[in-house]
Parts: structure tokens; sequence; C-alpha cells
């Protein structure tokens, strides 16, 4: 996987020469639904590796992240928004607005639905707040190794009732059914022009940033529903190391002294495999040895903190 230490202006990334005719492809594709629709683990199998945390609980996306795919000779930039839900809190309410202007600009919005789980409100709410839009709209029913075939054809019909989608794809993008018919679509409908990213390069999030996602994607698979959703992950230091190897310090921050418990596990064990499971993916990701050091702290209503959006990536939201 290549990590950028920084992402550098897209004219910097161009693969085009004035004396190059343009016979590339480059678009920005918007990848929305509601929580657990399976849209991470879309990107992740469009691109061909993992750029996206991935776990079974909700909300797992937080910001909005970038991951580039290639078909032949277009790039597709996959824009992974977080889930669209009904916010409660400021936090919420932020990664919301992360979702939404995670479309700003697209040139085609996938609607991505769980296709066993049914409609619902959620998704109908999107449906609705999608009306009206310019961009090319795709249907994309995800899941369907699980899901009941005549209820996914049901399905479909509702939701082209509600909007006449450009396109609908019954899709798994667990085993990946259904996934190179998509990708080729979506290359279709993406205009010329140079690519912005090199060929080698799979997402647009910093190595700082990565770290981060690396141990929160820990905390959710190790401690399942237990884990305190009320929790987020900073890198506090990123160095590299005069041996070649980076050196990262992170801090866990949780609201109670109880969740701070949880994270720790009995004698410190839970916190040990977190932070070992999160280095050996880290080493494999950054190819290079890392040493990862983890404290877990108690901050009281860290969701009102300027400074964890701003890490975070995420606007501050009234």
């Amino acid at each position: 996987m290549t990590v950028p230490n920084e992402t550098p202006p897209a004219s910097q990334h161009s693969q085009h020469s004035p004396d190059q005719p343009v016979t590339q492809h480059c678009g920005l594709v918007a990848v929305v639904g509601a929580p657990n629709a399976g849209k991470s683990t879309l990107v992740n199998a469009l691109v061909g590796q993992k750029v996206a945390i991935v776990s079974p609980k909700a909300q797992t996306t937080r910001t909005r992240l970038m991951g580039v795919a290639i078909e032949g000779d277009t790039q597709l930039l996959l824009v992974d928004t977080p889930g669209i839900f009904e916010p409660h809190r400021r936090f919420d309410r932020a990664m919301v607005a992360a979702a939404w202007g995670g479309t700003e600009g697209a040139d085609v919005i996938a609607l991505v639905v769980d296709g066993k789980g049914g409609l619902g409100p959620k998704v109908t709410e999107i449906v609705e707040a999608l009306k009206g839009r310019s961009e090319p709209i795709y249907l994309v029913l995800n899941k369907v190794d699980l899901a009941d075939k005549p209820k996914l054809l049901l399905h479909a019909e509702r939701l082209n009732g509600l909007l006449p989608f450009a396109e609908t794809f019954f899709i798994s993008a667990q085993t990946g059914d259904g996934l190179p018919e998509f990708k080729r679509a979506l290359a279709r409908a993406l205009p010329p022009g140079p690519w912005h990213y090199p060929a080698d390069q799979v997402s647009d999030a910093t190595e700082r940033a990565t770290a981060a996602e690396v141990t929160r994607e820990q905390l959710y698979l190790q401690l399942h529903a237990e884990l305190p959703y009320a929790s987020v992950v900073e890198t506090e230091k990123f160095t590299d190391r005069e041996d070649g190897s980076t050196e990262i310090h992170q801090q866990i921050l949780v609201e109670r002294p109880s969740q701070r418990a949880i994270v720790l596990g009995k004698g410190g064990t839970r916190i040990r495999e977190i932070g070992a499971r999160a280095r050996a993916e880290l080493t494999v990701l950054l190819d290079r040895q890392v040493h990862l050091y983890l404290h877990v702290k108690v901050k009281p209503n860290w969701d009102e903190d300027r400074s964890v959006y701003r890490d975070l990536g995420l606007d501050w939201v009234e």
C-alpha cells in the first residue's frame, strides 16, 4: 500500500504531458448510504486492497476517505463517506456533514443499500435527499450473497419508483459478485482527463491518519459490543528513526473511567493485544518496522473539543 505523508495538489500528480494526447479518464465517485451498507468493503474491493477500515459496527467510517482505483485507462477516485443517519450530538452532525460533503463535485454518486436488510426509513430519507441532483446516480444493492433474491428485485423496483436511477447493480462487495460489471460502468461514466495520482497510489490518507484508523479498527474488532462508541484515537507522535523504522505514539480517548478499564483489560492484556495487532498491520501497510505505543486517557466530553475534530479532518458543526 502506497500511503503518502502528505497529499499534494492534484496538478502535481498528473500523468499527462503536453505532447501526449489525452487518452486517460479520471473522475470522482461518491459512495454514500446508511450505516453498515458495506460502503468501505466496496471501496476496498474496487481498489483491490484495503484502504478503509471495516467492522460489523455501524458508523465505522467517520471521515471522508478517498480510495484510488484503476480500470483500463480510467482512474476512479472513490470517496468513502460515513454512513448517513439521524444525528443526535455534535460528533454525529459532523460525520453526516462529512458524508454529504463527500458528494460535492462528484461525477457519479453510488448509493449503496444493504440488500438483506430491507429499505427502512434511513434509506428512503437518503433517496429523498438525492432527488434533484444533476449527477448520474447508481443504485448498488449489496450483500446479494446473503439476501433473498425475490426481495432484492422488490427493493430495486421500489427504490427506482422513488428515484429513477441511471443504473441498478446487484453485487457482493465481500465475494466480488457483480463487481467487474459495476467497476466498468463507473469507468465508462467518468470524463476524459489526466490521472490525478500515480498509478501505484491507492489512497489520499496520510500515514499519520492511517495509523490512527488501524488502531481504531482493532478497538472495534476486539471489543465488539463492549466498545465504548464515544472513543477516538489520536496520533500524537509519528517519527521516523535513523534505523528506518517508525515510532508512533497514540492516545485513545474515552469519556469515563469504566470505559478506560474495558480498553485496558485485566492487567493490561486487552490494550497489549490491540497494540500487537495494530503494529503488525502497520508494519505491512507502511512497509517498515513500527514501534507503537498506546495510552488510554479519560477525557469527558472529548467530542466538544475543537482540536479533536481538526485532527480527524471533520468540520466543527454548530
